[in-house]
């Protein structure tokens, strides 16, 4: 009995260090989380959605989430993605241009201003570094083939879209930081001045220079990086420019928040959404096939970039499902669609642009 009760004291200290190294963040404290408690969407010790937002669908359990998880057949992975690498480096000033980097990270120039969202260029989107690889092949920037960006947006604090490993080594290229509330906690801890940090509440706005503004808005998500959820803001955002409206979607499920949006913000020039990891078992806090299109015309969007899919395996469908659906989706629409290869270059104002089909190579 002492021999067991010493495992179990061994094993429990190893998971508390863990837990608290620095990988995971901080929790808000002080004047942060008394703003937050501030908030509207703030309640019961946790940030909460718009509407009611079950983690699970109704009648399935954590039992056969695990269940599918270590029995279900897993999707199988490709040996080999295309890819092309634009260099970032010695882009014009006047070329609106927008380069994937595979799931949820990009980068974007726009009236001159650079922006990066999301950037995950670790190799893996999860806190244990042999777990969630990135698929081969498609890892294929890094730091330090990012220049100096202006503005970068985090959407949530999520391993698969807030790294630390990547953001840590951003910190000297990266002038400001726009982001949900209580997610500056975390920046902060991995040595983020606290001037760089603009973190926003749900329908607050920030007018970042002539003739750019930002507007933080909703999503149907979640955050946490550790034992403890909802102790950040989770988040999309409205960038509107001299030129254009572009829509940074961040993980959400499909609402009428979209629309929403769309009635108070459209038209909007350029949409993006988040196509993939998916599952019947969590319909409620990612879009289903279909769901994205229906977005993108509640947000009254001409054009759809689909994201978060392409780089990590997080759901139980094939790797490339997402894109063949939403594909044929967008073929019964007038809503135009573009697909790059991960580091292809789009050219924002080449409405023309045509893409390939690289995922049914």
């Amino acid at each position: 009995m002492i021999i067991i009760l010493a495992i179990i004291l061994v094993i429990g200290v190893g998971i508390f260090l863990f837990l608290n190294t620095e990988r995971f963040g901080k929790h808000p404290s002080g004047d942060r989380l008394a703003r937050m408690e501030n908030s509207p969407n703030y309640r019961e010790g946790s940030f909460q959605n718009l509407k009611d937002t079950p983690m699970l669908t109704e009648g399935v359990s954590y039992i056969k989430v695990l269940s599918d998880f270590l029995f279900s057949a897993s999707p199988e992975e490709p040996s080999e993605i295309p890819t092309v690498k634009t260099d970032l480096m010695n882009l014009q000033r006047d070329e609106d241009v927008l380069v994937w980097m595979g799931h949820s990270s990009y980068f974007m120039q726009v009236d001159g201003i650079k922006i990066l969202v999301d950037p995950v260029f670790g190799g893996n989107a999860s806190p244990i570094s042999f777990t969630t690889k990135a698929f081969e092949g498609t890892d294929i920037y890094s730091v330090e083939d990012i220049p100096e960006i202006d503005y970068l947006f985090l959407s949530h604090d999520h391993w698969d879209h807030m790294d630390y490993r990547t953001l840590k080594k951003l910190n000297p290229k990266t002038k400001k930081v726009i982001t949900g509330l209580g997610n500056g906690a975390h920046l902060e801890h991995w040595g983020y001045d606290s001037e760089k940090i603009l973190e926003g509440d749900w329908y607050e706005s920030f007018e970042l220079e002539d003739d750019f503004r930002v507007d933080i808005l909703p999503a149907r998500h979640f955050s946490g990086r550790g034992l403890k959820g909802g102790q950040t803001l989770w988040a999309s955002f409205i960038l509107k420019t001299s030129q254009s409206t572009i829509y940074i979607g961040g993980d959400s499920g499909y609402d009428d928040h979209f629309k929403v949006i769309g009635e108070k913000y459209g038209p909007i020039d350029l949409a993006i959404l988040e196509n993939g990891q998916y599952d019947q078992n969590w319909k409620y806090i990612h879009m289903l096939p279909g769901e994205q299109m229906k977005a993108a015309k509640d947000l009254n969007a001409s054009t759809v970039f689909p994201v978060h899919s392409g780089k990590f395996t997080l759901a139980n469908h094939a790797w490339n499902e997402p894109l063949e659906t939403i594909s044929v989706d967008a073929e019964k629409s007038e809503i135009r669609l573009i697909t790059p290869k991960i580091g292809e270059l789009v050219d924002l104002k080449d409405k023309g642009q045509k893409f390939e089909k690289w995922w049914n190579f």
